[in-house]
Formats: structure tokens, sequence, C-alpha cells
């Protein structure tokens, strides 16, 4: 037997004896987890042709953080998507404070037969307001109170029916993406009157291809150009959505929130106590190099989610995570799925509930809202196509629960009328 047969006899028995190796939690949970991800499809779940190539030692490749050109990253939606199909994993876009790429990406996971989660990755500002005391000349103590500011990003995770309330979601990052671009000029025009000028281009460069600058970038442009000493001397300037405010929208649209790239947070235990009061659901804790034991911790200390991501942006070199490169526990994305397919459902039930109440063209858009649209006209097919479309996110038992059964037969009296 030659050397080639005997590494792929190799590599056969590795993956016998990782399965192998999985307990019998591990193994119900995976189970759970592609009947999520096949649905309602039971010949496609029998062949398992995509689930075998994520399946690691009791891992699997969800991939739920990278980004597309819809904001800094260098691929398309569906460039992405492929590549995700490639590489064995379940994807989530999350575009810098931007949905307008879902579309795109939903419909390349169509052709490919994949799952995708629509998502978003939302910046945002916390603010923590510190005391403190000093001491004058003739000892007498004074009290002093400042506040400390930094860039926080929220992550958020929705069903393919995207937010139950979209016009709001969308207005709200629509505020945050034409904000910091009227805020970055009005910043620069005030800094140009008090003699400390910067060029937007500099700014822009900071800020990066495809992301509307903010006062970050307009932060860190003033420590380049000298004016200021430091971060928090410049934060002076300008304001930013609230992390709380957000994670509450995210909450309140029926998406999933998580809090990306702790590590790069100074004020990390604030940030996380007040996030998870507002309804924060977890915090990234996997990279590419392994799992962070601290922020583990931090997420058992709080209850919250353990996930993570590659941060994807397709600009390659050594100094970029591959697309996929971040193996999720099973038992962690068990525990994702546990929590997020519920809000998912109420999400979608809301959408369905709203044009039983109002069956408008507007509320036919809402629910093929990243799908493609189709106006009813009061045929028979729409209730069809409406059952299809939950067919490819909702599982058998999911769909036969008496709420969505009961929706299913309002919506069959609706469309043939």
């Amino acid at each position: 037997m030659g050397k080639g047969s005997k590494d792929k006899r190799r590599k056969k028995n590795k993956r016998g004896s990782a399965k192998k190796k999985m307990t019998n939690e591990q193994s119900l949970a995976l189970k759970s987890i592609k009947e999520w991800v096949f649905c309602c499809n039971d010949e496609e779940a029998e062949e398992d042709d995509f689930l075998p190539e994520m399946v690691n030692s009791g891992k699997v490749v969800f991939e739920l953080h990278a980004h597309s050109f819809c904001s800094d990253g260098y691929l398309s939606p569906s460039a992405l998507v492929e590549r995700a199909h490639q590489h064995g994993a379940i994807l989530a876009l999350t575009d810098h404070d931007t949905m307008s790429g879902i579309p795109e990406a939903l419909e390349a996971a169509h052709k490919l037969g994949m799952k995708i989660i629509p998502g978003v990755e939302i910046s945002t500002v916390f603010s923590t307001r510190q005391i403190a005391y000093m001491r004058t000349a003739n000892g007498a103590r004074i009290r002093e109170n400042s506040a400390s500011e930094e860039a926080v990003h929220i992550l958020a995770y929705y069903s393919s029916g995207g937010p139950s309330n979209y016009e709001e979601f969308d207005k709200f990052l629509a505020s945050i993406r034409e904000g910091r671009y009227l805020r970055a000029k009005n910043m620069l025009s005030k800094l140009k009157r008090l003699k400390m000028p910067l060029k937007w281009e500099h700014v822009a460069r900071i800020a990066g291809s495809g992301v509307a600058p903010g006062r970050l970038h307009v932060a860190r442009a003033l420590v380049e150009a000298g004016h200021v000493q430091d971060l928090k001397q410049a934060f002076a300037w300008g304001s930013e959505p609230c992390a709380e405010d957000a994670v509450k929208m995210v909450c309140k649209t029926g998406g999933v929130s998580v809090l990306a790239h702790p590590w790069t947070l100074k004020t990390l235990v604030p940030v996380v106590k007040k996030l998870k009061e507002a309804g924060l659901h977890g915090i990234e804790v996997y990279r590419s190099d392994g799992k962070l034991a601290v922020y583990s911790d931090l997420a058992d200390a709080h209850g919250l989610l353990k996930l993570g991501g590659s941060d994807f942006h397709g600009k390659g070199g050594h100094g970029e995570s591959p697309l996929g490169s971040v193996s999720l526990p099973v038992l962690a994305v068990h525990d994702f799925l546990s929590i997020a397919r519920p809000i998912w459902c109420d999400a979608i039930k809301n959408i369905l509930e709203q044009y039983i109440k109002e069956p408008s063209e507007l509320n036919v858009q809402h629910i093929f809202r990243f799908g493609k649209t189709r106006i009813f006209d009061n045929d028979s097919s729409g209730i069809d196509l409406i059952r299809n479309s939950l067919l490819s996110w909702l599982t058998k038992e999911e769909m036969q629960h008496a709420d969505f059964e009961a929706i299913m037969l309002k919506l069959s009296g609706i469309l043939v009328d």
C-alpha cells in the first residue's frame, strides 16, 4: 500500500475517532444543530454531505463575524457566501452598520443549498463616569467628575425574515451612518476654526475603505496630527450612539446581541455589566488562535453565550484570520441556537401577524424583506410562497407549533378570499 493510501486511511480513522470522542451530550447537540441547518429537507439531512466537513472533535464551523464590500470588506456578499461554502461553514454576514448585502447573500446561499444568518455589526460608544479626588496645596480634598468613552461594537443576528420592526431598525442604522459623516464633517469645521486643521482624506484613510468616518477616526487623526496628546483628550468632540441603546434595539427587533472583540476594550467589566442589564445575549470568546480564558470566565460570570468569529474582511496577508478559521464547540453553537431560535420564531410571527392585521403591499415586502418580493393579488399561490419561505428557516417542530398553524390558517383565509 502506497504512502497516499496510508495518509487517506489515517485521515479517515482520525475523523472516525473524532466522532467517537464526542460525548452523548455533544452528539445530541449536534443532532439538534443539523436539524436546524437542514430544517425540513430530510433527504439533504440524510445525505449529510455538508456537515461532516464541519465536525471535528466536537466542534463545528459557524462563521459568525465576516464582512463584505458593503462595508469595509473586499469580497461581494455572494463571493463571501461561496467561500464560506467551500470551507464548510455556516455564515453570518455582519457588515458595519448596514444590512444591504443580506439579499444578495441569501440568494447566493439558496443556490448552494446553504443556510446563512443575516447579521450586522453596530458601531456604538460606551460612556462611564469616573469620580476622582485631588488634594489642593492646603490639603483640601476636591471631588472631580470625569467621563471616559470608548468605541464598542455590537453584533446582531437575525432570522431570514430580518428585524421584526425593519423600518425602525433600518432608520437606527442609517442614523449611525449618516450621523458619522455629518459629525465628522462638522468636527473638522470646528477644529479648523480652533486652528487644529485636519484633512478629510486623513480621517477617511484612518477609517478605511467603505467605513463612514466617525468620532474615533477623527480622534485618531487629531493625535496623529499632534493637536492633542491622546484619544481621551480627543474624545471631547462629538457624540456616538449609546451601546446600551443598540442592545435594546436589537432585542426589540427580534435579534440576538453579542459583544464583538472584547479584547479591544479598556473598561471591559463595566461594559459587560451594563450591556447585560440592557439585554446582551453573548460575548465573543473564540478566535482563530483558540479560546480566550479570561473572556470565557467573564461570560460564565454574567450568564452570557460564548461565541466568536474570524472578523474576516478578505484583505489577504498574514495579519488576517481566514474565513471559517474559528471552530466553535458543538455545545456553544447549540446554546446559541437554543437562545436564538425562539427569538427568531417570535420575530417571524410578528412579521406575519402584521400582514394578517393589514394585508398591504408594504407588509408583503416585510415578509420577504431579504428575498424576492412577490405581490399576491389575492392569488392562492401566496400561501405556498410563504410556507416555502418558512420551511427554509423553521424546523418541522417549529412549523407544527400551534401558533404557526393558527397563523398559516389565517393567512390561507386572507390569500384565497
